[in-house]
């Protein structure tokens, strides 16, 4: 029986009486969520600056990113496997390292999904204008945020497949363009200009590090964004069909989708043009695909980076109203957060997150110096998913310590275990410090810190709270009486 239509019953109520979320992300669609959450827009858009950095030696940056967020996506996967009852990674925050990490690891990863929802809005707008350039765009807008609502709203499977075919787009985009690139590369294609692709490109022109060590380095200030969303599959836990098998495939998957869709994709773009020919300012998508003489490649191109924007788009109200969801369940929003609809969808949470994407249109209407401000919220979201990726691999270490035989048990260890959450710790110091090399990431870093004083405040006045303390026992009973079951 195919994962495409099996149909797994729920209980619509937990035997306490409460409703939860339903299980129906099938293995399609958790792979296909977790392929969307780690092809950004930052690839088709971003790139091309980033090779302008640091040359051939982009290559590398990608690969190191991808090799230490493999092992928080490891972490991840074992502790929420570790208790089922978990629904995500500021649940296993809250009961590891206390209820106010929960509060600032939920409410950090609404922000940063929040910020990228605004800027993926904004795009859209952008990409809708090159074909009805009379358009106002405050109109895209709202059509794709009222749009991706009532997408959401009604099942979360409705959610899956709208993703699925989302993230199917930018697999054959990326797909095509590697076969393109090879056919160019091996029969040995020139361009008007005279340069010859070749594999020798990657090393004829400066070698592998041709603009030194701080361009090797400020590849990585660019590239770590490309990268945020690779944990959206830590979202999608209270919702997929048999995760003890699901989430797992989908987290040992990221290392050949880092290899096949940024680190080859971006090696037959270098193979076929010259880094240094290499446009900033332009897709290097679009520029090979005009290059080998496909003439409707910008409006293609144009409608991937859309479905990409669009993709980004959906998987951050998705998880934005899932994390508002689990606070709410745990005290640490309003109660009217936490309730579903008939179909166990958290719309209340849902509306939430997509009135405050309205905010896009605001932006819209701001002028050309939106750009700057844009530079400079992106940062910001970096910062602040690296902050929910630290936090993960501190709740891994209080596991290890406090559960050893939960971890003992596990058949989904983390390979190199506390050694290597100390390594990738130490990654994002380095990623930290090159953020302070370059003066408009500086900027966001010095902003940053506003955020968590906001938190800092809201938390010191709801923490004492008699309601708040109670829900959050509740929820502490519940994860206790799980973990019990499991191991009685």
């Amino acid at each position: 029986m195919s994962d495409r239509d099996v149909s797994v019953p729920v209980t619509p109520a937990e035997p306490g009486g409460e409703p939860h979320l339903s299980r129906q992300l099938a293995n399609r669609h958790i792979q296909l969520i977790a392929i969307g959450g780690a092809i950004g827009t930052g690839l088709f858009m971003g790139s091309g600056k980033t090779i302008s950095l640091a040359g051939p030696s982009v290559l590398f940056v990608y690969m190191i990113i991808g090799f230490m967020l493999f092992f928080v996506m490891r972490a991840m996967g074992e502790l929420l496997l570790s208790n089922l009852k978990y629904k995500s990674f500021s649940d296993f925050s809250a009961d590891l390292l206390g209820p106010w990490a929960g509060f600032f690891t939920g409410w950090t990863y609404w922000f940063c999904w929040i910020v990228t929802g605004i800027a993926d809005i904004v795009a859209i707008s952008g990409y809708v204008a090159y074909w009805w350039p009379d358009l106002t765009l405050w109109i895209p807008a709202l059509i794709a945020i009222l749009l991706l609502l009532a997408l959401n709203l009604p099942t979360v499977k409705a959610f899956g497949e709208t993703e699925f075919w989302f993230a199917l787009i930018k697999i054959i985009a990326i797909g095509t363009l590697i076969v393109v690139g090879l056919v160019m590369v091996f029969a040995n294609f020139t361009a008007p200009n005279g340069s010859e692709a070749g594999f020798d490109n990657l090393w004829n022109d400066g070698g592998m590090f041709p603009t030194g060590i701080m361009g090797f380095v400020a590849g990585f200030q660019i590239a770590v964004f490309a990268f945020v969303g690779i944990e959206l599959v830590g979202t999608t836990a209270a919702e997929a069909k048999d995760p003890e098998k699901n989430l797992p495939k989908a987290i040992n998957s990221i290392p050949i989708r880092i290899l096949l869709f940024y680190v080859l994709a971006l090696l037959v773009i270098m193979a076929v043009t010259p880094w240094r020919e290499i446009s900033a300012e332009r897709s290097p998508f679009v520029a090979m695909f005009t290059l080998a003489g496909l003439g409707i490649a910008a409006s293609v191109v144009n409608f991937v980076v859309l479905t990409s924007a669009a993709s980004s788009a959906n998987s951050g109200i998705y998880s934005t109203s899932r994390m508002v969801f689990g606070l709410a369940k745990e005290g640490d929003a309003p109660r009217a957060l936490g309730r579903l609809s008939r179909r166990r969808v958290p719309a209340n949470a849902l509306m939430f997150s997509c009135i405050f994407l309205l905010s896009a249109i605001v932006l819209l209407f701001s002028g050309e110096s939106v750009i700057d401000a844009f530079t400079l919220v992106t940062t910001i979201s970096t910062l602040l998913f690296i902050f929910v990726w630290t936090m993960i691999l501190a709740s891994y270490l209080v596991y290890r310590r406090r559960r050893p035989h939960l971890h003992e048990t596990s058949n989904f260890k983390m390979p190199g275990g506390v050694v290597m959450c100390w390594v990738v710790l130490a990654f994002f110091v380095f990623i930290i410090w090159a953020l302070t090399q370059e003066e408009d990431t500086l900027q966001a870093l010095l902003v940053t810190p506003v955020w968590f004083v906001v938190l800092g405040v809201a938390w010191a006045i709801i923490r004492r709270r008699p309601e708040h303390v109670a829900r959050y026992q509740a929820f502490k009973a519940e994860i206790e009486a799980h973990s019990k079951i499991k191991n009685g």
